[in-house]
Parts: C-alpha cells; structure tokens; sequence
C-alpha cells in the first residue's frame, strides 16, 4: 500500500465505502470549476493545468488549482511547490500557494516516489475529498476559478468527479497524431454522455520551429482542429514544441511567469482570456 506523509491527510479513510450518489455541487466558495482531460497519457495535460492556472492568476483572478492525477501528480514539481497542508476551520486542508495559484495535490500527502497501489474506488475516494474537503476560498474572498487538472483517460476518478463535482465545463487536450485523437474522441464521448459542457480543444505539441524560422508540424496538421469542428466547440490553443515550456516544467517555474515573452506562453495567455 502507498505511504501517507504523517502530520496532513485525508480527512477520512479512502478505503471507506462510498457516500450513496448525491447531485453534483460546486465546492463552498468556488465561483467556477474548469477541468482539464485528455483521452491518453503524455499529451501535455498536466503542463497546460498548471499554466492555464497561472495565466488566469496573472489576470488579477482569485484560482485554485486541484491535481487530480491521483496516480500520477505532478503539479507540485511543475510549480516548485512542496509541504504538507495543514487544517483549517471546519477541519478543512489549507492549500498550499505558489505563483499566486492555491494549489492541492495528492503529491503533497504522499512520498514523491511512492507508487499510488490504490484501486478505483480508493482513488476516486481521495479526488472527492481533495474537492469537496479542502478550504478553496472563503465568503469575503470565493475561488473565481478552480481548475481541474483529470488524470488521463475515462476512468472512475474522470466518472466520480463528473457526478459529484458541478463542472462549468472541460478542456480536451491532444497531440495532433491519430492515435492521441482516437483517444481525445472517447474523451470527448464520455463528458457529452454525462453532459458536461466541453469548452474546448487544446492542441499541444503542434509545430516545432526549426532555426530558419520555419514551423515543421513534426507529428502531423490539423487534426485537433478538424476535432473542434466535429464537436462544434473552439480550438482554444494550439501550442508549439518550445525548449522555454519544457525547461520551465523541469525548473519548477511555469512558463508563464518565468519567459512570458516566449511562444507558449503567449499562447497560454491567449487561452486564458478565452476562459477567464
């Protein structure tokens, strides 16, 4: 079983049995909640979470940031954040702040390599939690946006929160090869059947530009944008191959803030007025 830090934790035990299904609410003191999915792994879902987080924060919005990549969190290194949340009133985790986003992740309960051995309904258990049982915002100053960053796929955590968290929508994100966008489909398909609005389309990794100047579209052109189309929803962003975005999730400083000037981020910004 995976160790949890000692000091903050779950307010209960994941392993418990699930609460009865209930309507789906808008956590206390949330204005808004955006998530952000992606039909398979290594798409870029994560990265584009975390700037799109910052890039609204950099709009003067109050935001939060919920990684609920319960097996596979990675927000804590891509902000250069770390602790353990303490508690608040009502017995509410305080999440930690980086970069001027509220940010809660399994990452800070448990050690960084530490495999998450948890079955669906403990996971999904723990991704409720982190919702529903952490102190977003308060009454004199309420969370203008929570975004959501879902683990990959259309599993029980994307089918839990969907259920029990009001979503104002979700960000699809793919790459622009057919086997990213086969996948980006079945995504597609699953938040339509629990009707949840789809805001968008997200294209990462669509172009790498070469010392000439010249944008080569290394993994093919297109096709998140031939998606958009289908699904009567906008391409919000296409983003390029840039050494910035990449050197900055490694730095722990998103790219954002740390080369606003660079290509990505500018489009991050773009998105994030789209949004906002």
């Amino acid at each position: 079983m995976t160790r949890v830090r000692k000091g903050a934790r779950l307010a209960h035990d994941p392993q418990a049995q699930p609460a009865p299904p209930a309507e789906a609410e808008r956590p206390a003191h949330v204005k808004r909640v955006i998530a952000v999915a992606s039909g398979k792994g290594g798409v870029g879902k994560s990265t584009i979470s975390v700037n799109l987080a910052v890039a609204l924060a950099r709009q003067s919005l109050r935001v939060g940031l919920l990684d609920a990549d319960v097996y596979g969190p990675s927000a804590p290194r891509m902000l250069g954040v770390d602790g353990e949340p303490g508690f608040g009133p009502e017995k509410k985790l305080i999440p930690l702040e980086a970069w001027g986003v509220k940010v809660m992740s399994i990452g800070f309960l448990v050690d960084e390599a530490a495999p998450m051995i948890w079955r669906g309904p403990m996971a999904s258990s723990a991704a409720r939690q982190m919702v529903h049982d952490v102190a977003w915002g308060s009454a004199a100053e309420p969370l203008d946006v929570l975004v959501v960053d879902l683990p990959p796929g259309t599993g029980d955590i994307q089918l839990t929160l969907v259920q029990k968290l009001k979503l104002d929508g979700v960000v699809i994100v793919s790459t622009p090869q057919e086997i990213a966008l086969i996948d980006a489909r079945r995504a597609a398909a699953m938040y339509i059947k629990t009707a949840t609005p789809i805001l968008g389309v997200v294209e990462n990794m669509a172009w790498f530009v070469d010392a000439s100047g010249a944008r080569i579209p290394i993994f093919g052109e297109g096709g998140a944008r031939a998606e958009a189309v289908k699904l009567g929803v906008p391409l919000l962003a296409e983003i390029p191959l840039d050494m910035a975005l990449r050197q900055a999730c490694d730095d722990g400083r998103p790219v954002v803030a740390a080369a606003p000037d660079s290509a990505s981020a500018k489009v991050f910004a773009a998105m994030a007025k789209l949004l906002g």
